[in-house]
């Protein structure tokens, strides 16, 4: 499987099908530390990082918020005391497509570089 870390978001129509769950199931094996989760009826990708502080945790919310501008693919972030959890779905299809995991990777390039 490609790196998807390395990859780019592609525009998503309406029209097109959430991934399934065994889609859905070998993609999650590319992302580790990511669970599905279903919020709302909607299956979601999360995951919770930890920091030392406040601070540190939005700064990282900051780092990931330019990082879905520029993809064009933004997520839902829950910034608290000590950590930040991102939460990755498709809006318009109501539920996961690739571009999903591509930003879960993504996400954790940037958690990388900010040695969480």
């Amino acid at each position: 499987m490609a790196d998807l870390a390395q990859s780019h978001c592609v525009p998503c129509r309406s029209s097109e099908p959430a991934l399934n769950e065994a889609a859905s199931a070998e993609l999650l094996k590319a992302v580790p530390g990511w669970t599905l989760v279903e919020r709302e009826g909607v299956p979601r990708l999360e995951r919770r990082y930890a920091f030392g502080n406040f601070l540190e945790a939005l700064d990282f919310t900051n780092r990931v918020g330019r990082e879905a501008q520029h993809e064009d693919h933004h997520p839902a972030l829950l910034t608290e005391w000590g950590a930040v959890t991102v939460s990755w779905w498709t809006h318009n299809i109501g539920g996961l497509h690739r571009n999903d995991f591509i930003m879960a990777a993504r996400t954790d390039a940037v958690a990388l570089s900010a040695s969480v």
